[in-house]
């Protein structure tokens, strides 16, 4: 075998190993890409989560200023 004939090996083995890898990262990025896709059905904002957790408090505030006021009569 002379030198080109190694070298041919090796570049065709390298190119493979390449576009092995760049198909295995483009999977990868397709598959977080339709992960991403469900995020906002899955999880909640964080504003969202505040306001809700605020009307809560709000809520609990007004029931217990019902109760004092029932308590004091």
């Amino acid at each position: 075998m002379d030198n080109q004939q190694i070298f041919n090996i090796v570049v065709s083995c390298a190119g493979f190993l390449a576009g092995w890898v760049l198909n295995n990262i483009t999977k990868s990025l397709n598959r977080l890409e339709d992960r991403l896709e469900d995020f906002p059905q899955r999880y909640v904002a964080k504003d969202d989560y505040r306001r809700d957790v605020d009307e809560l408090k709000d809520i609990c505030k007004q029931i217990f200023d019902k109760l004092d006021k029932k308590a004091d009569k």
